[in-house]
């Protein structure tokens, strides 16, 4: 359980003086790993039944690909046909869902732009906690599930690095091996919280006015994200397609609903001003 570290941690930084605002600050980020890291307790198959069949047959019926062979999948088509240099961009777009988030994070609260600061995060928390919820509503498994195992459903299957294996391979360092061996829940293909990140990020700099060149390239890292997630197999076109419609409707709720509530609203303010406000003795 990773979150213990995680919660160690950010206790320390709240009692230190010097580093209490920070910690403040970067609480929706604590509250984020905790939660993924949470869900290892309380698999979401537990609640629900894993579709497996439902959602495959669905890609084919949508997304199919005709072949001499017969009608596959995206993925499967891709596990067929693929290339060097199309596995080591997938592997590169796939080590940014994360990162760069967490990296326009410390971006905005180490320009000062504090207000764009708070919004990002706790949009980037509420998108993972509404895609969290459907990950309880509608388990579901990813295509190398179906590829690899058939339909049934197998309970406390390890996780899989599928099609990002060629990655590693080409590298010779194990390094989406080591990612996917601690992957906390298999059955949370839908929707692909993969696919809303970078586009969060991607909506934030444009709204915030970064520059054109970090939000371009923002959104070409989120397209590669998109479309990674299918070569690899790692998700299906559907759940791409509602990781989207995940992250703009809870940017959506977030942004012409809750922030303009007028306590939301002055809590954020004062949240900002708190974080801002220059600690005692530095000056």
């Amino acid at each position: 359980m990773y979150s213990v570290y995680i919660v160690l941690l950010y206790v320390i930084l709240v009692v230190a003086k010097p580093t209490r605002k920070f910690a403040a600050a970067f609480l929706p980020w604590v509250v984020f790993a905790c939660t993924y890291d949470w869900m290892r307790l309380w698999p979401n198959y537990e609640f629900n039944s894993i579709d497996v069949k439902g959602l495959y047959d669905a890609e084919k019926a949508l997304f199919g690909i005709s072949t001499a062979g017969g009608r596959l999948i995206p993925s499967e088509y891709f596990a067929i046909h693929h290339a060097a240099a199309a596995d080591v961009l997938a592997g590169l777009f796939y080590l940014c869902w994360v990162p760069v988030p967490l990296f326009f994070s410390f971006y905005l609260y180490f320009k000062r732009q504090y207000r764009w600061f708070l919004r990002f995060t706790i949009a980037f928390l509420f998108v993972n906690l509404v895609g969290f919820c459907g990950y309880y509503i509608h388990p579901a498994a990813p295509p190398w599930y179906a590829m690899s195992y058939g339909f049934e459903p197998i309970l406390h299957t390890p996780g899989n690095v599928a099609g990002l294996a060629r990655f590693d391979s080409l590298l010779g360092i194990p390094v989406f091996h080591q990612i996917y061996g601690e992957n906390a829940n298999v059955f949370a293909a839908v929707p692909s919280l993969h696919a809303a990140y970078m586009l969060i990020t991607t909506i934030y700099a444009f709204a915030s006015r970064r520059t054109k060149g970090m939000t371009a390239a923002f959104a070409f890292i989120c397209i590669g994200i998109w479309w990674t997630a299918v070569y690899t197999g790692h998700h299906y076109v559907i759940d791409v397609i509602l990781g989207i419609l995940t992250a703009i409707v809870g940017i959506g709720l977030l942004e012409l609903v809750i922030f303009r509530v007028p306590c939301i609203r002055r809590g954020l303010d004062r949240y900002a001003a708190f974080i801002a406000a220059t600690p005692e003795g530095s000056k």
